[in-house]
């Protein structure tokens, strides 16, 4: 299977899910997820899917900084409605990250590791997202603008040929490295650049 080699240098998230722990899922309960697992998942990679998974990687250094993220108690807020945009495929990659749902998630074991209820949408919040913890109450606001990193001049024309399927095999490959270019330098270029994802604790 292949796929870009930048895939592989993203910054890893790695989480302690107690659940899986219990249930004997994985040695100790912690998981890591790597960005190409989360491209399999969505089924492709684009600046709205590394930006889900950059907006989650930076909102839990902030709330957890050198501990565990803990799987099953982060809650997140989306300012848009679900169907709104691009709102539902980013609260997909964080829910898989996460743990958080809406309202489809885990019920839970006897009252413990419910994942349903800690995603909301249409939430009185001007940033991006919002990331909070259940156990300290504290919470950051995520700010994301993938502008900050413009696509090269030559993706719109080659965009076109490719929907109107007038494109060569050449131009086909060409646009896609041009695509996954703009990502590499969202989240290996510009992952601590305060203008494409910028994080603010609450008070």
């Amino acid at each position: 299977m292949g796929y870009p080699a930048f895939f592989d240098s993203v910054e890893k998230i790695t989480l302690f899910d107690p659940l899986s722990q219990v249930l004997g899922s994985f040695e100790d309960g912690v998981i890591t997820f790597e960005y190409k697992e989360i491209v399999k998942l969505a089924g492709h990679s684009c600046p709205t899917v590394a930006g889900a998974y950059l907006m989650t990687l930076r909102a839990l250094e902030s709330l957890y900084h050198d501990s565990l993220p803990v799987r099953g108690q982060i809650t997140v807020s989306f300012k848009e409605d679900e169907q709104d945009g691009v709102a539902g495929v980013i609260g997909n990659v964080i829910s898989d990250i996460t743990g958080a749902t809406e309202t489809s998630g885990f019920k839970g074991l006897n009252g413990h590791f419910a994942r349903h209820s800690l995603m909301s949408f249409g939430a009185d919040i001007s940033s991006s997202a919002r990331f909070g913890r259940i156990d300290t109450g504290k919470s950051v606001d995520v700010y994301y603008n993938p502008n900050v990193v413009p696509p090269s001049p030559q993706m719109q024309p080659l965009m076109q040929k490719v929907m109107q399927q007038s494109a060569s095999e050449e131009e086909i490959k060409t646009f896609g490295r041009l695509w996954q270019e703009r990502v590499f330098k969202i989240l290996c270029e510009n992952q601590h650049n305060d203008a494409v994802i910028k994080i603010l604790p609450l008070i």
